[in-house]
Order: C-alpha cells, then structure tokens, then sequence
C-alpha cells in the first residue's frame, strides 16, 4: 500500500503533523520505534507539560531563539500560542498560566496532552504504527521514494516528514538518526550539542545542599573574572551541582565558555544591597544578641545555607551574635550576596532539555518545512537548527511546525 504521507517519529511534533494532514484528507501513517508514542513528550514539565508560553505577538516568541528565531514567525503566525491553546481546549485539555507566563494543562497531567493527540489522529484516520523503526530512507533521483524498516519492510509514500527529535534525553528514543538521514540525503547538519542542561560543580559543599532551592535569586556567571551572563529566577541544588529554570537557561552560555575558570556568584537576597543587607544583619543581631548566629541567620537563609556559609566565613555557627565583629558580619553579607561556586562543566545529552543544533534552517522553506533540496520531504520539531529557553517555547516549536508541515503535505 502506498500512502499519501508517512512521518517518521511519534513525539508532538509527529503527532500533530499526522493528524493535520490527515484532517486536510490525506492517507497519513506515522511510524514510531518506541513501543508507544510520545515518550519524551510524558516528562516534559515533570511530567505537567509546560504546552506553550504566553507571550507576545509572534515576532516576539521567534526573537526567544536569538539569530534563528526569524524562521519561526511565518510557522507561529500560522499556528502559534492562541491557537495552539485553542486546539487543546477544544479536546477538553484545560490550561493555566503559571510564572513566567508558562501554559500548563491545569489537571497537572503531560499524559492530557497526550490523550488529545492521539484522539486527534484517530479522528484524522491516520494510521499509526509503534516498534516501527526506521533503518533508511531510500531516494530515486530528486525525490524520496520509500523508507525502509529495520524488518525490511518497504513502505512507499508521496511525501515524508522527518520528525524524529534531536538527541537530549536518548533513554526515550531521541538517538539522533534524523540528523544521520538528512546528512546522507544531502542535508546540512549544525553540530548537534547538549542545551539546556543543568551545571555540574566542583564544589565539595554541594552535595550538603542536595534538594534546596532557591527563589527568585539573582545568579552571575564569570569567566576569568569577567561577568558574561546574569538572570534572576529559581535554582535548585543538585548532588553534582546546580539546576532550575534559571540555571538551565544559563547553561548554554556557560557552555559556550567551557573549558576554562567559569564561576557563579549567587545573591541569595536580591531585594537588599549590600548596605541594605548589612543594616538588616546587624539589627537582627542587636534584637538576639543571645542567639546563636545560625539561629540569627536563619531568619534571612534557608537552615541548610547557614553552616554552610559560616563555615566558609570562618566563623563558629554557636558564636552569640553580640560577639560577632564587624569584620565578621562585612564577610558575611559578601558571601549572602555573591555566595560563589565553581563550575566543574555540563552533563551529556542525557540530561539535555533540547538539542542545540540540526537541520540547516535556509535548506528549509519556512512556510511548509518543505525541503529546499527535495521537493517531497519536510522537516518538522527538535530536528531542526532551533532552541530556545525553558517554558513551553520548545514545544511551541513542535506544534508551530509540526502543524505547517502536516498542513503542507496534504496539498
């Protein structure tokens, strides 16, 4: 049987392309090699997923993704935030906005999400098949003529969309072979690398803050000194390092310094200066002089902070506050406002949010996603040259798309 459309990958992507090419009338089949469809998609958001992001116009979602970001606003006028929002409450998937205009299915639960897509194609009459894996992609001449399964099985189609993901997280299926297809078609392919990654810290103290987290905290990174990035958001310890939303979205940076000194100076209370801060210490320890400082210290920072910094002050957590010098107090607003770790480097793509990295975007028509070098095949999600930060822009990406090249197809 040949088929109209066959896309190869079932994450979201995949998923709402198959199912808009089958809504505009074409007969679509989506192979997935996983066992069942949208691994990945499961644990996005903790397993929340994080939909999409509230912003501004289109224009302003595509400049989140910096110099690339311009191939995005034709695909997000077409299908972006509101529609997107819309097609999933139409199914019954509910959403709220959380901090930092973040889009989650109000139930909590990724596998809503899951649950409409998969309804959407089976309305769609789209086939879908799982433990399908793709061993090659056969062309005759300028043109796609069928993909062959690692069975051997030959399955023929009119037009393919290449949705496989990039290479983050590869205990979920996402192992790369898209950007091997592309590149044996003639494809050009931006190194894949790791993004979006936690940081891994030298610091020996680390591991005594393991699960503490951090809100609203404003993080410096240097490299040899010089400050490169800075951001205000949340962090969390880690038992190798540091991680969060905020650190997350810093790593690409950071990596970018790698290898070489790169230093982190956390302000743990952002909302004082330092004479502010100092003004506050001190008042604290004029109303307890008889406390304990770690006791004193404990109204400013979480309990798991405080031997930790005094141990790096230098100072006997059981010292009375009316005891402590002013030196003392001077050493302990530095480190409360530049609290310093040193980074080690950044994990694989095991622990990669996205890939950074991929399919070239001017092979690509930004319209459709249609191939510039042949004329029957798109491209569709991660596998393409774009990430952004944290906070359902990734996935808008996916449904944005996604969307265009289902649509595409089915002309």
């Amino acid at each position: 049987m040949k088929y109209d459309v066959v896309i190869i990958g079932g994450g979201p992507a995949g998923m709402i392309a198959a199912g808009r090419a089958g809504e505009c009338g074409a007969r679509v089949l989506l192979l997935e090699k996983n066992n069942r469809l949208g691994v990945k998609l499961l644990i996005t958001g903790h397993g929340r997923c994080n939909i999409t992001n509230k912003t501004g116009s289109p224009r302003e979602m595509a400049e989140k993704f910096g110099r690339n970001g311009k191939f995005l606003i034709s695909a997000f006028s077409r299908f972006g935030v509101k529609e997107v929002i819309g097609f999933f409450e139409s199914r019954g998937v509910k959403t709220k906005v959380e901090k930092n205009n973040r889009v989650i299915t109000e139930s909590d639960r990724a596998e809503d999400v899951l649950d409409a897509l998969i309804d959407y194609m089976e309305k769609s009459k789209v086939e879908v098949r799982s433990s399908a894996e793709v061993r090659s992609i056969e062309r005759s001449g300028e043109r796609i003529e069928k993909v062959v399964l690692s069975t051997d099985e030959e399955v023929l189609a009119d037009r393919f969309v290449i949705c496989t993901g990039g290479k983050s997280y590869p205990a979920t299926g996402s192992t790369g072979d898209g950007f091997d297809w592309a590149r044996a078609l003639g494809h050009k392919v931006i190194r894949p690398s790791p993004s979006l990654t936690p940081v891994i810290l030298k610091d020996a103290f680390v591991k005594e803050l393991e699960g503490l987290s951090l809100r609203d905290v404003r993080i410096a990174a240097y490299k040899d000194n010089k400050k490169f990035d800075s951001n205000v958001g949340d962090a969390i310890f880690t038992a190798k390092g540091i991680s969060g939303p905020l650190i997350i979205n810093m790593s690409k940076r950071i990596g970018k310094e790698l290898p070489g000194e790169v230093a982190l100076k956390i302000d743990l209370v952002p909302a004082l200066d330092f004479t502010e801060l100092d003004a506050r210490i001190r008042k604290d320890f004029e109303e307890c002089p008889n406390k304990h400082i770690k006791n004193c210290l404990d109204m400013l920072l979480p309990q798991k902070l405080v031997p930790v910094i005094t141990k790096i002050a230098g100072i006997d957590p059981e010292k009375k506050a009316h005891c402590v010098t002013k030196e003392e107090r001077k050493t302990l607003v530095r480190l409360m406002k530049e609290f310093g770790v040193h980074v080690a480097g950044l994990p694989g793509f095991e622990k990669a949010v996205i890939t950074a990295g991929g399919i070239e975007l001017s092979e690509v028509d930004s319209k459709t996603m249609r191939s510039k070098l042949i004329d029957n095949l798109y491209f569709a999600g991660e596998v393409l040259d774009l990430d952004g930060p944290t906070g359902g822009y990734n996935l808008q990406v996916c449904w944005s798309t996604g969307y265009c090249a289902g649509e595409a197809t089915a002309v």
